[in-house]
């Protein structure tokens, strides 16, 4: 089958997040049980865009900030837009995931209107909002293309049900979780334990709040390292100011997709206190590595995390993150075995040999949209 996987953004920094990460997973493993995948994207950072990562081909086209002041949702790819007009007919499904932005919406407008099958995963990213650029986008393009997918992929019943109120209930509805691949495990080390945050250095994820938590253990005696990893989108210069003269609190800036996990084997626990999280790689990620996870119940992944005994959900508060990781740090032996039970239950659930199984099911199953009144024309 000839696949073609399309992301907003693949950069150095791995600045797009969790559906990088997934697009890239998703395209080995269907290049691993013997698929014809090509992934697409917009892009920037780089000196020279890749055209291969892992073995997967990669289609990289120049981003745009095509609505200032709007963040991704105003980010364009006129490139990869008139590349796929020009190539997307060679391809026996696009595998879009999709959320409100000028790179992927282009994309999937064009193929509808050209009748290729399309599948669109939307990875949490199409909800109910009052961003600037949500209610035309949602009037011109992200109904329409919504309703007419062969599938709309989704990961938690919350998501599903935020879908249908953007678009109503005339949709194709598929669950599909993240996967992971099989990582090394994490692995004992000497000196003081270090505590691990992964994530865009966002309001929405907390920094300020993991920096808040360092700090009271440290006051605490407890003997540990604290470690953000991450781009910086916005919280930046608070954390540089929060950070200041605390050694064993640092922030480590952005590293590629691909290094993270080996950056994850290195620590003892895991921590993302971000806030209505859907479903976020990097605990899947932590998991499969073995580590401990502390996270809020309002994260996707919070059930998981407490059926599986994989770690702590608190309830999201300063003092429940404190008091969980404080936990971690001084009961060794618990910490070892939640990080155990977190493996095996990422191995069994989240393998990415089942997840490219359920895909191609998807992909088999996959229809024209429906005829356009003018075949060929996207906009």
């Amino acid at each position: 089958m000839r696949i073609l996987q399309v992301v907003a953004l693949l950069s150095p920094d791995g600045a797009f997040g969790g559906p990088a990460r997934v697009a890239l997973n998703q395209s080995a493993e269907l290049i691993r049980q013997g698929h014809q995948v090509t992934l697409a994207a917009a892009t920037r950072g780089f000196d020279a865009p890749p055209t291969e990562f892992n073995g997967v081909p990669l289609q990289l086209f120049g981003a745009r900030t095509l609505v200032p002041g709007t963040g991704f949702p105003g980010m364009g790819s006129p490139g990869l837009f008139r590349w796929f007009r020009a190539n997307g007919c060679d391809f026996d499904i696009v595998h879009i995931h999709f959320g409100r932005d000028l790179v992927v919406l282009p994309v999937a407008a064009s193929a509808r209107a050209n009748r290729i099958p399309y599948v669109l995963q939307t990875h949490g990213m199409v909800i109910p909002s009052s961003h600037l650029l949500s209610g035309p986008l949602d009037a011109v393009w992200t109904r329409k293309l919504l309703r007419d997918a062969s599938a709309v992929l989704y990961l938690t019943k919350q998501e599903r049900a935020q879908l249908g109120e953007v678009a109503g209930p005339a949709l194709h509805l598929l669950p599909l979780g993240n996967g992971v691949p099989e990582y090394p495990v994490a692995t004992d080390h000497s000196g003081p334990p270090e505590v691990l945050f992964v994530a865009r250095m966002h309001s929405r994820k907390r920094p300020l709040m993991f920096v808040e938590m360092a700090k009271a253990l440290l006051d605490d005696g407890i003997d540990a390292r604290f470690t953000l990893v991450g781009p910086d989108e916005g919280e930046g210069p608070a954390l540089r100011s929060a950070l200041r003269d605390h050694p064993r609190i640092s922030w480590q800036g952005a590293l590629a997709p691909e290094q993270i996990p080996l950056r994850m084997a290195t620590a003892n626990v895991y921590v993302l206190p971000s806030t209505q999280e859907p479903y976020p790689m990097s605990v899947l990620e932590a998991m499969a590595i073995g580590l401990p996870v502390v996270v809020a119940a309002d994260c996707g992944l919070a059930s998981l995390v407490d059926r599986s005994g994989c770690g702590i959900v608190t309830d999201g508060d300063l003092p429940a993150f404190t008091s969980a990781v404080k936990s971690l740090l001084t009961e060794r032996y618990s910490a070892r075995e939640m990080g155990r039970r977190g493996r095996a239950a990422a191995h069994a659930e989240f393998g990415m040999r089942a997840i490219g199984e359920q895909l191609i099911a998807v992909y088999e199953q996959a229809s024209y949209p429906p005829e356009r009144k003018t075949p060929g024309r996207t906009w």
